[in-house]
């Protein structure tokens, strides 16, 4: 492994080390973003996209996106509020809207051998600030034009993250409505 792939996968450690930092998860700072992902890669096939019972109460603020650039952090929330409509679940703006639910993102990208790799961490808190459940992965897909980094990063990708992340929390919303 060349040094620069050390580096890189140095850097990735840090950057999902710090995902457990208090500091780093404090909801109060929690604002709305967009972003949209798509990928081709490692996460698991979705489920369908109905609604699931119990989702049209959730109200979903996304915090800004930790990690990503403001031209990836774009296209995914436009991504994320298209598949949350889908599932019936509401984004909430940072005012006027009370949340249920808070959605804190952290990502990384590597760029080696032509192939560009998103990795992605979200946490869902509550109001009061309380982790509730947690969603990873990593998409991996050609980069584009050859760019480094971000810029590497297709806009398809960048769908499918949001896709796999949403089907992921409507299951898990979906599973504890079973529970209450």
């Amino acid at each position: 492994m060349s040094r620069r792939s050390l580096s890189s996968l140095f850097l990735v450690a840090l950057t999902v080390s710090a995902c457990n930092s208090s500091s780093v998860l404090d909801p109060s700072s929690a604002s709305p973003s967009t972003a949209t992902s798509t990928a081709a890669g490692t996460a698991s096939a979705p489920p369908s996209p109905q609604p699931q019972a119990g989702n049209s109460r959730v109200r979903l603020q996304v915090a800004p996106i930790v990690g990503a650039s403001v031209e990836a952090a774009g296209p995914l929330m436009e991504a994320l509020q298209q598949k949350a409509r889908q599932r019936g679940i509401t984004l909430t703006g940072s005012s006027g809207q009370s949340a249920t639910h808070v959605l804190k993102g952290y990502f990384s990208v590597l760029t080696e051998e032509g192939q560009t790799t998103v990795i992605y961490v979200w946490d869902v808190y509550d109001p009061a600030g309380s982790r509730l459940h947690r969603i990873s992965g990593q998409q991996k897909a050609p980069t584009v034009n050859s760019a480094e980094g971000w810029p590497g990063v297709a806009p398809a990708t960048l769908g499918s993250i949001a896709d796999t992340t949403i089907d992921q929390l409507s299951g898990w919303l979906g599973s504890q409505s079973v529970q209450e």
